[in-house]
């Protein structure tokens, strides 16, 4: 829509530096000459007008919807930007609380057996063979 009117202008432009550059009223134009009388020269200019109008409100027309839709895309983006981080956020939460229910479990797994975790010998205990203690040796 922009680069129409962009023509348009520089179209009527070129109409108004061509009546302004000739000394008469006498306009040799792609080859044809055209002889134009006051009211003939009056809805030349009319017309000129109207296109350059239409130029500058095509270039506006489409500098409005070029900015309408950059405004819809950069909020888009700040609202995937936001979902991400938010999400992003969910999953640190998570990975906390996972660790802090693995730990949890890991505590009272070593509450419940009464040994460490770290398979450091305590005193009293000793290594039996199938992991049972035997009583009858002494």
């Amino acid at each position: 829509m922009a680069l129409l009117g962009l023509i348009l202008v520089l179209l009527a432009g070129g109409a108004v530096a061509l009546v302004a550059t000739e000394e008469s009223s006498r306009y040799i134009l792609f080859g044809n000459t055209y002889q134009l009388d006051h009211v003939q020269m009056f809805v030349a200019g009319a017309v000129t007008a109207a296109v350059l109008l239409a130029g500058f409100w095509l270039i506006g027309a489409g500098s409005r919807r070029t900015a309408r839709k950059r405004r819809r895309l950069r909020a888009a983006r700040a609202e995937a930007s936001d979902r991400v981080s938010r999400l992003e956020g969910e999953k640190r939460d998570l990975e906390r609380r996972l660790d802090h229910d693995r730990a949890a479990e890991r505590t009272a797994d070593d509450g419940v057996t009464g040994r460490h975790v770290a398979h450091e010998p305590v005193d009293g205990d000793r290594l039996v063979a199938g992991g049972r203690p035997d009583d009858t040796r002494p």
